[in-house]
């Protein structure tokens, strides 16, 4: 059962966690011998844990105090874009590429305006 907002964690929630989990063992399990994919499923893994963190302490705070929130929510969603840019664009012909960056980029930029200029 759902628990109203702000008591525990829903079913939803933990399934959804626990996927997650699921499937950074399994990606990390499947990188054995390759250290940097070993980093990256490991980082990915916490950068993404963190942010969830951040999401659910933004929601739950006063709005006097998301502001140190918001910035955080920011950084980590756009590290995230970054890390997954950096993987995909070298698989990509250079034109496509370029592309993946430049909608990493603009996804970053965008989440910027959003979260600190449009308000």
């Amino acid at each position: 059962m759902d628990h109203p907002p702000g008591e525990g964690t829903s079913f939803l929630t933990k399934l959804g966690l626990g996927a997650l989990t699921c499937n950074s063992f399994l990606a990390a399990y499947r990188s054995r011998g390759d250290p940097a994919s070993l980093a990256f499923v490991l980082v990915a893994y916490a950068v993404l844990l963190l942010l969830l963190h951040s999401l659910r302490r933004f929601e739950r705070a006063p709005p006097a105090d998301r502001g140190r929130i918001k910035a955080a929510v920011w950084v980590l969603s756009t590290l995230l874009t970054v890390m997954f840019a950096s993987r995909v664009a070298p698989l990509m012909p250079p034109p496509v590429g370029v592309v993946v960056w430049a909608m990493a980029a603009t996804t970053a930029g965008g989440g910027f305006w959003a979260f600190f200029v449009a308000h």
